[in-house]
């Protein structure tokens, strides 16, 4: 066997847009290209959102790009992709979701140990402007530190 590749995929806009109150780890439902397009690092989380159906969890607005070398069986790009969780957890998630302002987005995508595609979604709430101003102060404070202990 060769050796595991170390795909980590994330969404960077997420931790500045959104404010994380608990995570989850699902497992995605792919076709065959889509998992080797994966493997290829060739996904992007930025625009990608969770929503129910029929009691069971989506994601939308995930993109892989097509496998270079899938034929006529190439995979539409933006589909919709089932998210495996079990029903325990759906049934949470799902009661969570009807509060207001509450939403689930995908923070990062990895291949597991068993070479299995995972998402790690999150419940989040929205930040306001304020909340987003009072970051960007820390994270230039820390910056900041960091230099002056360099020196």
């Amino acid at each position: 066997m060769t050796e595991q590749q170390h795909i980590n995929i994330k969404n960077r806009k997420a931790s500045f847009e959104y404010e994380f109150l608990e995570k989850y780890i699902a497992g995605i439902q792919l076709a065959g290209t889509e998992i080797k397009s994966i493997r290829q690092g060739k996904a992007n989380l930025a625009d990608a959102y969770c929503f129910f159906r029929n009691r069971e969890l989506w994601i939308q607005g995930m993109h892989i790009a097509e496998y270079w070398w899938g034929t006529c069986n190439n995979h539409d790009p933006k589909r919709e992709r089932k998210l495996l969780l079990s029903r325990k957890e759906l049934n949470k998630l799902e009661r969570k979701l009807q509060d207001k302002g509450l939403t689930l987005i995908a923070v990062r995508m990895f291949i597991s140990e068993k070479g299995y595609a995972k998402l790690e979604i999150a419940l989040s709430k929205g930040k306001k402007l304020y909340d987003k101003r009072q970051d960007i102060k820390q994270k230039d404070a820390k910056r900041e530190l960091d230099r002056i202990r360099k020196r």
